[in-house]
């Protein structure tokens, strides 16, 4: 895979985000196990994987938001029509459930 198919939304975490990650892949997703790695409680992990969903999520709405952008800009250079703009911008808003 190249760098440039990485998703930002991969790119934007640290190391540390990266080997949590790792750990709770290679553990099956057990946040008991993930706290006896670590040396904290579970309560700890739970807050931990929280905050880095809401990191990901964050940084993936913000990709969303430049397709939007490509797509209005591709209307105002007139590679689309503004009609196709706004149904594909409907259709993604739809999909993502904003209506």
């Amino acid at each position: 895979m190249d760098l440039k198919d990485v998703p930002n939304w991969v790119l934007s975490l640290d190391n540390e985000d990266i080997e949590f990650i790792k750990n709770f892949v290679l553990n099956s997703g057990s946040l008991k196990e993930i706290a006896k790695i670590y040396e904290v409680s579970y309560p700890t992990v739970r807050i931990r994987l929280d905050r880095l969903i809401q990191k990901i999520k964050l940084n993936d709405n913000l990709e969303n938001e430049e397709f939007i952008s490509f797509v209005k800009k591709l209307a105002i250079d007139d590679r689309i029509s503004l009609e196709d703009a706004k149904l594909i911008i409907d259709k993604y808003k739809s999909q993502r459930g904003d209506d």
